[in-house]
């Protein structure tokens, strides 16, 4: 690693032999030529820990027995990692030119970052965004900015309430402090990256859209499709966790009229896609974390002396409802 090497990107793979390649490829094809590359290996199958090691040698690879999900695979890169930033990058995915060399350039230019997110584009249909940084709202959806929409729309950089962790550059410093890091391996997989976003808020970090930043997404390639039983219990139950470990008690019930309806809708809505079981199921299993010392664990506390913070969050609880309606 050479002395001007500021980034370390951090890929979690799990039987992603159909895109690995294309992804590692498009990095070692941009514009950054001094980056490290860790692969963390969640016991995959299908030959892509050997494609890895035979085509690109140059990749530092960790590897799990078992799937340990994302949020831990995550963790291991970033522990495993030296240089002043982590860049995340799902497996399936294919990075723009300048991918690296514009999100370590926000970071550079604003101390204030905690996280940048790159623009994600839908691989198989390029004339639509697949994320242009996600949102939170009152309701506890989390909501990828401008899905399905035209990315020449989305051409200036913004803030945002958190970075999409399919593609994002964070300050390892902070990843590695118990005050805002690390990712909570609670979660496994889904909203993690809305939770670690939502901690930085609360120290009073921002987070922002990086428009040059460009990266092309084929989506849900681990799960296997946008709605699936495994996707939406496990989201379920961690939009539970992610409001109980990050609200303190008065903002759970000034918030509750809207987390109420928001969960009734979204019931209502796998109902009719025949997996309204699986939806309440994982409400049910987000309780039990809740409840169980795991979750006690990992709950923060209030402090009054960051009341500016939950204020300012607050407002964009209530602002994002309004971004929603327009999405």
């Amino acid at each position: 690693m050479t002395a001007d090497c500021k980034s370390t990107v951090v890929i979690p793979n799990y039987n992603g032999i159909k895109y690995i390649e294309a992804c590692l490829e498009s990095l070692y094809a941009g514009t950054a030529r001094h980056f490290r590359v860790i692969v963390v290996d969640n016991g995959s199958t299908d030959g892509s820990v050997g494609l890895i090691r035979q085509k690109f040698p140059q990749v530092c690879l960790i590897e799990n027995p078992v799937n340990a999900g994302f949020a831990e695979a995550v963790n291991q890169g970033i522990a495993a990692s030296t240089t002043p930033y982590v860049i995340l990058l799902n497996n399936d995915t294919q990075t723009g030119i300048a991918f690296i060399h514009e999100l370590e350039k926000a970071m550079d230019n604003d101390a204030g970052l905690f996280s940048a997110s790159a623009k994600l584009i839908s691989l198989y249909d390029k004339d639509k965004i697949d994320d242009a940084g996600d949102f939170y709202c009152a309701l506890g959806w989390a909501f990828a900015r401008g899905k399905g929409k035209d990315p020449a729309l989305f051409d200036k950089d913004c803030d945002i309430f958190a970075a999409c962790g399919g593609a994002a550059i964070y300050r390892r410093a902070l990843l590695a402090a118990d005050a805002v890091g690390p990712f909570d391996k609670n979660h496994f997989a889904y909203l993690e990256d809305i939770d670690i976003g939502y901690r930085a808020r609360l120290h009073g970090y921002r987070n922002r859209f990086v428009a040059n930043s460009i990266v092309y997404h084929a989506g849900s390639a681990t799960s296997g499709s946008r709605y699936n039983a495994f996707k939406v219990k496990l989201a379920s139950r961690n939009s539970v966790y992610l409001i109980y470990k990050n609200m303190p008690f008065l903002q759970i019930l000034l918030n509750l009229p809207f987390l109420t309806a928001g969960f009734l809708i979204k019931a209502l809505f796998f109902a009719r896609k025949g997996l309204g079981k699986e939806y309440v199921g994982g409400l049910l299993d987000g309780v039990r974390l809740c409840a169980g010392a795991e979750g006690r664990t990992h709950r923060l506390r209030f402090e009054a002396k960051r009341i500016n913070h939950y204020a300012a969050i607050q407002l964009s609880l209530w602002r994002n409802l309004l971004r929603l309606a327009r999405q």
